[in-house]
């Protein structure tokens, strides 16, 4: 029997439901979802893409061939760890109920690691750095698996691609802001006079001692917790259907392992994941080492970084809120397909420009004393890696809808559980083989041309994945 649709509230579990043009939640509850977006965009583009990347591979390592070497190795502990924790959690979470419990706890554990990140001292042991990477990393994609959960019960399905998309949109915009605030506050000021732009970084933080880069970690922190708040406060949770932590523990380990005996009852779902998870492997590794071997190339600091973020971020952000709208009109596979295969060309594009090279063979002067951004070769690269981030947009959005339009509703979290696992099962195969080759070739270019093939491999089989909702099965 469908369980009645209530304005602004959630039943205990939605089954499939015919909501007569009304939506499951309201449209405050919506927006609280969508700021979600905006609270954790931060820590990826001043952490894991544009800001704290140049500064581990440039200032933190030796030299920038082992910073990114060990990068990578960071990426890959982090990606293993969160294969193995999250789709245990994600169906205790199922079986439990609530899921802002799980949020609130994985989201001050994220947080933990940002601050972390203020104690970076170059000199210092590098293995304290990584391991507050790695448990900022686990927090933020724990949050992510149980609030990414929570959009199929607040959303129609002809609504979920729509939100997907505008949260895509705002948390690139969230970047944009984080990053100008940056630039303007701890990056400028000393180096330009303009009566926006403070005489000193803000809180008189000293750019000789790099606090100007550390800072970046309790930036996102900060910002994280705060911008959660909506979410927690405004957005209706499932009911809690009376089970302690161990009883919890206990169904959500039966359900994890009949879903997994289950397996052949939901091939479609099994395919796209296993689709998902090569193809964003390989664009996530390339949009987290781009910024290192831009950095590298063309000698960019951190404020020729933070510009460079903002500039492919304002791509990303357009691309998603497109995404969005494509999403909906055309659906999520389609979209997909399109932009994957953008993502692909664009990246074989990045690759063929050095400081003095551009289409791989075709030699540009260069005068030695060039100014950021003044050359040709600076120029075009920006230019590809706007298309690029206007693709990655769309994958990101309409990925994550797609994975809500065909699971079973009433095993949504245990299947954004597995959607994690997939998505990090292999999350760090790329990091660890650009780790190596980049090593082994002492060549970053050769390091990152590993991720082409992957992202082929998971198009041509994501082409088999159809899109349909899978029926649950009874554990």
């Amino acid at each position: 029997m469908n369980a009645a649709i209530v304005e602004g509230a959630v039943p205990e579990l939605q089954p499939p439901h015919d909501t007569g043009g009304r939506e499951p939640a309201s449209n405050v509850a919506q927006g609280a979802w969508v700021l979600y977006e905006w609270a954790n965009q931060t820590y990826f583009s001043l952490i894991t893409i544009f800001l704290f990347p140049p500064f581990f591979t440039g200032v933190l390592a030796a030299n920038p061939i082992q910073g990114q070497a060990y990068w990578g190795y960071v990426q890959a502990v982090s990606g293993i760890s969160i294969a193995l924790m999250s789709p245990l959690l994600g169906a205790m979470a199922d079986a439990a109920g609530p899921r802002k419990p799980w949020i609130v706890f994985s989201m001050l554990f994220c947080a933990a690691g940002c601050f972390g990140l203020w104690f970076a001292v170059p000199g210092q042991p590098l293995l304290p750095v990584a391991l507050a990477l790695i448990v900022a990393a686990i927090g933020m994609e724990l949050t992510i698996i149980f609030a990414n959960a929570m959009l199929p019960t607040i959303a129609s399905d002809r609504r979920i691609g729509l939100l997907s998309g505008i949260g895509i949109g705002v948390g690139q915009l969230a970047a944009i802001v984080a990053l100008i605030l940056v630039l303007l506050l701890l990056q400028l000021p000393g180096e330009v006079q303009a009566p926006f732009i403070p005489d000193e970084p803000l809180f008189g933080l000293s750019k000789e001692a790099h606090e100007t880069d550390r800072i970046v970690g309790p930036i996102s922190g900060v910002w994280f917790v705060v911008f959660m708040l909506p979410l927690l406060f405004f957005v209706p949770d499932q009911k809690g259907r009376g089970l302690g932590r161990r009883a919890a523990a206990k169904a959500g380990v039966m359900r994890l392992w009949s879903t997994i005996r289950s397996v052949r009852h939901f091939r479609n779902v099994g395919l796209y994941l296993v689709a998902r998870m090569i193809f964003y492997d390989g664009m996530t590794a390339i949009f987290v080492f781009g910024g290192i071997l831009a950095s590298s190339i063309f000698h960019w600091g951190a404020m020729e970084m933070a510009v460079y973020g903002i500039w492919v971020t304002l791509f990303a952000a357009f691309g998603a809120f497109v995404g969005g709208w494509v999403d909906l009109k055309i659906g999520s596979k389609r979209t997909l397909v399109w932009a994957l295969i953008g993502v692909l060309l664009t990246f074989l594009l990045l690759l063929s420009f050095d400081r003095d090279r551009i289409f791989y063979v075709v030699e540009v002067a260069v005068a030695p004393d060039a100014k950021a951004f003044s050359t040709l070769p600076q120029q075009l690269f920006l230019l590809t890696v706007g298309l690029f981030g206007m693709m990655v947009g769309p994958v990101i959005a309409s990925s994550r809808t797609m994975m809500a339009r065909i699971s079973p509703r009433e095993m949504m979290t245990e299947f954004f559980g597995l959607f994690a696992l997939v998505g990090k099962a292999t999350a760090w195969i790329a990091p660890l083989f650009i780790g190596i080759v980049t090593e082994a070739t002492q060549n970053q270019r050769y390091g990152l041309m590993v991720t082409a093939p992957m992202i082929l491999a998971g198009l041509l089989l994501f082409l088999l994945v159809k899109e349909e909702r899978a029926t649950s099965v009874v554990h």
